[in-house]
């Protein structure tokens, strides 16, 4: 895995898909194609009153990572200094084997370029000391980015401190 990772608060996400038309424009990706998703999950029951939730799905930058291991150019990469999988687009040559082996579909087929593309957590910005595109936008800040330890510590953190006003006010 990658030396990032982008969450979503399924609490906070409105899906209003702000993080996607970002991505594509920052990315120039074209309409039929989504380096990230909003997933919309449910409906589930939640105090009597059915819910849908929503989360936000990129690359996962996997440590054994299927769509490298399944391109037959070597068009697809490990950046050395953090572990983000990328795309060499003018070694690809569109056969898409990374696209069928990868089980969440995340390489997506470029029909204007005849190329895949895919999420790399928009490299560029985090060299630059900036969030990904799709994070900086989130009007109700649902996304965070971080490293996974960070984050986990945090996701702990605030369940903890939910927990703790959960019982204060109860009792």
């Amino acid at each position: 895995m990658g030396d990032y990772m982008i969450t979503t608060n399924p609490d906070r996400c409105i899906a209003c898909h702000a993080c996607e038309i970002a991505c594509k424009s920052e990315n120039k990706v074209p309409l039929d194609a989504s380096l990230g998703k909003i997933v919309i999950l449910g409906p589930k029951m939640v105090d009597g009153t059915p819910r849908m939730t929503s989360v936000f799905v990129p690359c996962f930058h996997c440590e054994e990572a299927w769509c490298m291991e399944a391109c037959p150019t070597d068009a697809i990469r490990r950046r050395e200094k953090d572990g983000l999988i990328y795309i060499l687009e003018n070694l690809c040559v569109g056969c898409k084997a990374c696209i069928m082996a990868c089980p969440w579909h995340i390489p997506q087929w470029n029909s204007e370029a005849g190329k895949v593309v895919k999420c790399d957590l928009c490299m560029d910005r985090i060299d630059a000391g900036e969030k990904p595109v799709c994070v900086s936008v989130c009007p109700t800040n649902a996304l965070q980015f971080g490293r996974p330890e960070s984050l986990s510590n945090s996701t702990r953190e605030a369940y903890g401190q939910g927990l703790l006003e959960k019982n204060l006010s109860a009792a």
